[in-house]
C-alpha cells in the first residue's frame, strides 16, 4: 500500500512540473527596462519586438537613428542601425523622444 501512496505522489508531483513555465524567450532577455544594452548587436527586425515588450515605442527616427520611448518609465533609448544591426544603444535624456 505505501508503494501505490508513493508512486501517486510521485505522479502527482511529476504532472505538476508541467503547469510551471521555466523558460525565457530567447527573444526577451532578462534586464530592466531602462537597460537595453544586450539590444547591442541584435537584428534590428527581431530587437524591435523586444523593446515594444518592454513598453517602448518609437517616438522618431533621423535617417538610421531611431529614438524609442518608454512612457511607463520615462525612459529614452538612441539607437543607431548599421547593416541592420544595432549598432549602438544608447540611454539618452526623455526630451530627445
Amino acid at each position: 500500500m505505501t508503494n501505490l501512496k508513493t508512486g501517486l505522489l510521485v505522479l502527482a508531483l511529476f504532472g505538476m512540473t508541467g503547469c510551471i513555465e521555466t523558460t525565457i524567450p530567447a527573444s526577451a532577455p532578462t534586464m530592466p527596462s531602462d537597460d537595453l544594452s544586450a539590444f547591442q548587436g541584435a537584428r534590428a527586425g527581431q530587437a524591435e519586438g523586444g523593446l515594444q515588450a518592454r513598453g517602448y515605442q518609437l517616438a522618431r527616427t533621423e535617417g538610421l537613428t531611431a529614438f524609442w520611448f518608454n512612457q511607463g518609465t520615462g525612459s529614452c533609448a538612441r539607437i543607431v542601425t548599421s547593416n541592420g544591426r544595432y549598432e549602438s544603444v544608447t540611454m539618452v535624456p526623455a526630451s530627445n523622444c
